[in-house]
């Protein structure tokens, strides 16, 4: 009887094509879950934070510091700091290099003294540096002036807008990158690098979650940084966005707003159909997307209390006008950099 099988020859280039196949797909998918584990450690540990600043807005103790030493000092009481490195040690608590903006322009963290160092530039605070419980190291600056607020009686304020902070979900180890292990909260710019990203010659910041405000402090923002849309929305996302980056034209355009999606979207033009977004281009950016998508202010305006926002979805776009309100929590601005 005749028995087939392998022969030696044939046996080798399979496990050759196996080998090939492994080196061209491990890589990619390590890296892939690399991404998602800091993903969701920044998405825990700014939960847990906003959950710490809630709990010192109802007890009143969110506002009316000057220092950022003495706002760190009531922040550990509410969410476990194992170590703070006084502002000339800022490298006992974190590394002293990182790298910052879709270049990854190296930067020395000890040039990160004052809060203007993070793009913050009427705070006139130091910074202060931090060890969490849970492994993230930090860079933390506090904002001493009238925008940051407290209303025991609202449970809308998270109270972001008081602080900006770059932290590292991991710590000490590599890569100290942006949009992988690195990430920050209104950290508009760093140590003099302004651009965060940068796509056909426009120079993007750090983007960021805005604070809502309320009706009457919409009117106050629009005194300063007058904008037609008007105050309707009893908790404003867009107002408080404007206000951050002081006046809605250093905010995207629609024509911005278009390049960045047929940049995450790898489009050559809207022609095509077929959409998946890019993930590791949106972490690169800056965004972290939330229950699959994220949705992100523009500048212009539509009527009484009507703005445009994109929203980005991992398989779709939708280009809409929305209220001032529109995408509440999940909504990201991003200020425009001018050199």
């Amino acid at each position: 009887m005749t028995r087939k099988g392998f022969t030696l020859a044939e046996v080798l280039i399979t496990l050759a094509i196996i080998g090939i196949v492994a080196a061209l797909t491990i890589p990619t998918l390590v890296q892939n879950f690399q991404q998602k584990a800091w993903d969701t450690a920044s998405e825990v540990f700014q939960r847990k934070l906003e959950e710490a600043l809630k709990v010192m807005n109802v007890q009143g103790t969110l506002a009316g510091y000057t220092t950022t030493e003495a706002f760190v000092d009531e922040l550990s009481k509410h969410i476990k700091i194992t170590r703070i490195c006084e502002n000339d040690d800022i490298t006992t608590c974190f590394a002293d290099k990182v790298y910052w903006g879709t270049d990854n322009d190296e930067i020395e963290m000890p040039d990160v003294k004052k809060a203007k160092n993070f793009g913050q530039e009427n705070w006139n605070t130091n910074t202060v540096g931090v060890q969490f419980a849970n492994g993230i190291n930090a860079v933390i600056a506090y904002n001493p002036t009238e925008t940051c607020k407290q209303d025991p009686y609202s449970n809308q304020i998270k109270g972001t807008s008081c602080l900006a902070i770059l932290y590292d979900v991991d710590g000490f180890k590599n890569p100290n990158t942006s949009g992988k292990d690195l990430r920050g909260i209104n950290v508009i710019s760093l140590a003099g690098s302004n651009c965060f990203f940068e796509l056909n010659g426009v120079c993007y910041g750090q983007p960021f979650r805005p604070d809502p405000v309320s009706k009457e402090e919409c009117k106050e923002i629009q005194k300063v940084y007058p904008f037609s849309s008007g105050c309707f929305a009893t908790t404003d996302y867009w107002a408080s966005a404007v206000r951050t980056c002081k006046g809605r034209g250093n905010m995207p355009s629609r024509a911005n707003l278009e390049d960045l999606a047929l940049y995450f979207y790898n489009l050559e033009s809207w022609k095509q159909s077929d959409l998946t977004l890019d993930e590791k281009k949106v972490a690169e950016a800056g965004y972290t997307l939330t229950n699959g998508m994220f949705y992100l202010f523009g500048n212009f305006q539509h009527g009484a209390g009507l703005v445009q926002s994109f929203e980005f979805y991992q398989d779709h776009l939708v280009l809409m006008g929305g209220y001032h309100d529109n995408g509440g929590a999940n909504a990201y601005a991003v200020c425009l950099i001018n050199d």
